[in-house]
């Protein structure tokens, strides 16, 4: 995905995003994700925009924001650590989201 604007932090791109209606906040699960008590499988989203940060001098401070959106129109951010940040369950669900 080519991008028009580059945000320097992950608080800047989830700024952004929610100014554009990305509101709602979600969270993985093993094969699902999750806002608040409901589950959506990987079949009822799609992936609108993607930003990665790198961690300079840090690992821990990588990270891939996700603006995604519902089948019945809930827009969202999800935010994933990757590289040794990440788990293998957020790994196996992305690579099916893409």
């Amino acid at each position: 995905m080519a991008h028009p604007t580059h945000y320097g932090t992950v608080t800047e791109a989830l700024n952004a995003f929610k100014s554009q209606g990305y509101t709602t906040d979600f969270n993985l699960e093993q094969n699902c994700i999750v806002c608040g008590e409901e589950k959506f499988g990987v079949d009822e989203f799609s992936i609108m925009d993607v930003y990665r940060y790198e961690g300079d001098s840090d690992p821990a401070d990588e990270a891939t924001v996700y603006a995604i959106e519902s089948n019945n129109g809930i827009k969202g951010v999800l935010v994933t650590g990757f590289g040794i940040s990440s788990d293998e369950h957020s790994d196996e669900f992305l690579k099916k989201l893409r």
